[in-house]
Order: structure tokens, then C-alpha cells, then sequence
């Protein structure tokens, strides 16, 4: 059976979004390029995009209530269902999961006793593996609600959620303070985060992430250069090996009884 349409906002809190989504509009040229932070907006409002929000982003808009859920659900930075405070998200991609992030997730899992994308019985932590941080030069990473935790191994980030569950204060490795779910969700909409000094602290890139830079420019002495890999030692000359285009060479005797393998002198004896 179609659903039927969703329910609208209380009056009181429609009043309150509309005037946000006004501001949000306003910073466009063409009202459509709005619908992110619209998203974003009424994420801030529930804790995630709830199809009363879709409903609140298509009229804003002017679009086809279709148009607001293809968006919302192609990207997962919109969540379809209630979460919790804090979104952990345990980097699974290829250099964090090599370096840790694979037992990491997996360890979080066990601890927590959900599995990705689920959220704890208290309604504190939601789970979920993603797919790079872009912050390769501090794996393995962990975020929370989008803030860096760099370098963590399967102790610190059980002490992590813990923390946070029990209402402990965390703070980032870099970056602003942390705030809660739905704090981030309005911030990512656009608007000002209040908090005295966050802006401040959210400052740049970190340090692992400069130091190309900072070889480039010679702040820390030029980088050393070694030989490849099998190279011979200094001062010897390597041993002649033409290109195959200049002086094409037989191939070792790696497979002598195909009959486009290699050519080896006994091969060429019979053949003569």
C-alpha cells in the first residue's frame, strides 16, 4: 500500500524552520542548491532525515518529494533512522584497516555488542565502518560525529566509547570540541557554531599531514634519497641489461613445454 503523506511539524517548530531555511536559501542563486544544508538542517531537528524533513525540504524548494529522497538517500552522510549522540565511524579502507582499523571495528563491535550502523541500547554511540577519512597519514582513524581521533589502537577506542558513554569529556586529536549529533548536523547547514573558542580550535591541516610541505621548503633539511631496492653498492658499475625493444633477450626456462614459452639454447638445438 503508498504511504500516506507525511505528518507535518508542530506549528511552533515549522515557524522555527522555516526561518532557518530562508537564511539557507538565501545564500543561493538557484533555491535547488540549497537542498544539502536543507537536509542538514532538518537532521539538526530529529537526529536524522525523517520523511517529515523530506516533506519540509521539497515545499521550501519547490521540488517533488522524489527529488528530496533520491538525494537524501545517496549520501550517508544523511541517516535514514534514529542514531545516537555521537556517530563513530571506524575508518576500513586500505592503509587504516592494514595498520588496525579492521580490529578496531571488529573489537568496537564485540565491545558495544551492535554491529555497523547500529546503536547502543543507552542511545549514546551508533557504530558504522566508512570509507576514508582522507587522513591516511594518522591511520588508523577513528571520528566522531566527523572529528579526528588519529592513531588509535583497540584499547583507545574502547576507552573512546566509553568515555562517551559515560558522559566523560573527550576531545579530538585535532580540530574543533566535540559536540554532539544533531549540534554537527546544524553546524554542516551553515550555521555559526556558537561555542567560545571552537571555531578557533578547528585550525588546519595536522602535523603528519605537513611534513612534505615542510621538506619541500627545507625547514627540516633536505630529504634523503636511497638507492632502489637491489641496486648495486656505490662506486660499481650495474651490470648491462638492454631493453628488451633494443636487444631482446630469452627468457628464463620457467615453462620449457608451452609452445610460447621460453627459448633456451637445448630448444634451439633441436630446432637446427
Amino acid at each position: 500500500m503508498p504511504q500516506l503523506p507525511a505528518p507535518d511539524y508542530p506549528a511552533e517548530v515549522r515557524a522555527r524552520l522555516e526561518a532557518d531555511a530562508r537564511e539557507v536559501i538565501g545564500r543561493y542563486p538557484d533555491s535547488r542548491s540549497a537542498l544539502l544544508p536543507l537536509l542538514h538542517l532538518v537532521q539538526a531537528e530529529e537526529g536524522y532525515v525523517t520523511r517529515t524533513g523530506m516533506r519540509f525540504c521539497a515545499e521550501q524548494l519547490g521540488l517533488t518529494t522524489a527529488e528530496v529522497t533520491a538525494v537524501a538517500t545517496f549520501y550517508t552522510m544523511y541517516r535514514r533512522r534514529p542514531g545516537g549522540d555521537y556517530q563513530v565511524g571506524v575508518c576500513t579502507n586500505t592503509l587504516c584497516a592494514v595498520l588496525g582499523g579492521d580490529a578496531i571495528f571488529d573489537a568496537l563491535r564485540s565491545h558495544l555488542e551492535v554491529e555497523n550502523g547500529e546503536t547502543t541500547g543507552d542511545g549514546k554511540v551508533t557504530l558504522e565502518h566508512i570509507e576514508c577519512n582522507a587522513a591516511c597519514d594518522f591511520a588508523p582513524v577513528v571520528m566522531v560525529n566527523w572529528e579526528f581521533f588519529d592513531n588509535q589502537t583497540v584499547e583507545s577506542a574502547k576507552r573512546l566509547v566509553d568515555d562517551l558513554r559515560a558522559g566523560r569529556a573527550v576531545e579530538p586529536t585535532r580540530g574543533a570540541p566535540l559536540c554532539t549529533y544533531r549540534e554537527t548536523a546544524r553546524i554542516l547547514a551553515g550555521f555559526p557554531d556558537e561555542r567560545p573558542g571552537a571555531v578557533e580550535a578547528s585550525g588546519g591541516a595536522g602535523h603528519a599531514s605537513l611534513a612534505g610541505l615542510r621538506l619541500a621548503k627545507g625547514e627540516t633539511g633536505p630529504a634523503r634519497v636511497g638507492p632502489p631496492r637491489g641496486a648495486p653498492p656505490l662506486g660499481e658499475r650495474p651490470p648491462d641489461h638492454p631493453s628488451s625493444h633494443d636487444a631482446p633477450q630469452p627468457t628464463s626456462a620457467s615453462d620449457p613445454e608451452h609452445p610460447s614459452g621460453p627459448v633456451t639454447g637445448d630448444a634451439e638445438e633441436e630446432k637446427g
